[in-house]
């Protein structure tokens, strides 16, 4: 399985399908989740897009170092995952604090996206979700991670699906089980230490972005996400009735439809500027 070192020497895991040929798809999880909590979305493009999904440190098969962890770390080490596989622009995905990632390379690394979808994300803190996600820490340090996802859950997936979809949360949940409680405080803590002057710097975005949510998430409300869409001004917003913050999962048909629909329209947009500026640099070349 293939593995890089980051920067800063932590091993980083990542996992490429799909086809190698197609346009190029980084796919960043959330909180405590690894790249397994996109199977159902790496099928759907598997036939027409080179997909590249990472284990961010703390998670997964990626290294799990003590100490607080940066979403701006992270973001780094997104991009080293490009350098490894040759990748120089790619369709970036997030969901949750992958999303905050996501907004974070489409900032300080313009030159290397082509798209952005934000997925269950926000862009500053509320202080209601602070306590939630330091509850969230202490209860995995103190009691376990296995008593902070039973608590979490609810948080995650629509009340609909809770029964059904509890028992995949172990191998594919946005809060699996198999987490060392430091990795995943850690992780908390890099969440908690992001600037929310971040928001300031999201007009700079100018690549088509996609913001999408559903209407019954709890833990990032669709407010969050319309804040997002009024902030950048290339964002178009789809709402997901029915939806919580699990939707690739719970409503994994209708994130995926709307996912390749934008996909195919911002990989036309990006072919479309390239051609322009080839032809922009064959003109002053011929002046």
């Amino acid at each position: 399985m293939p593995y890089i070192r980051s920067s800063d020497g932590i091993r980083l895991h990542y996992r490429e399908s799909g086809r190698r040929s197609g346009p190029p798809v980084l796919m960043i999880q959330g909180l405590g989740a690894d790249k397994h909590g996109w199977d159902l979305q790496r099928l759907a493009l598997a036939p027409n897009y080179h997909t590249i999904a990472l284990d961010n440190r703390g998670a997964g098969r990626s290294d799990k170092p003590y100490g607080a962890y940066s979403l701006e770390q992270m973001a780094d080490d997104a991009i080293a995952v490009l350098d490894a596989v040759g990748v120089e622009r790619a369709h970036v995905i997030g969901a949750s604090m992958g999303g905050a990632i996501t907004q974070i390379i489409g900032i300080r690394h313009p030159e290397r996206v082509r798209s952005l979808t934000l997925a269950c994300t926000a862009c500053q803190h509320h202080p209601w979700r602070r306590e939630l996600l330091a509850e969230w820490a202490e209860i995995a340090q103190t009691r376990g991670v296995g008593a902070m996802t039973a608590q979490a859950a609810r948080w995650v997936i629509g009340p609909r699906s809770f029964r059904r979809l509890t028992p995949a949360i172990g191998w594919m949940g946005p809060l699996a089980l198999a987490r060392p409680p430091h990795a995943f405080a850690s992780q908390v803590a890099g969440i908690l230490s992001i600037d929310d002057e971040l928001k300031s710097l999201l007009p700079s975005i100018d690549v088509p972005t996609l913001v999408i949510v559903g209407n019954q998430d709890i833990l990032t409300p669709r407010g969050d996400s319309e804040q997002l869409a009024d902030l950048i001004p290339t964002a178009e917003l789809v709402v997901v009735s029915g939806a919580a913050h699990g939707f690739m999962i719970e409503h994994a048909t209708t994130f995926n439809r709307v996912m390749l629909d934008f996909l195919g329209r911002a990989e036309q947009a990006f072919v479309d500027r390239t051609a322009e500026s080839d032809d922009d640099v064959a003109a002053r070349s011929v002046g």
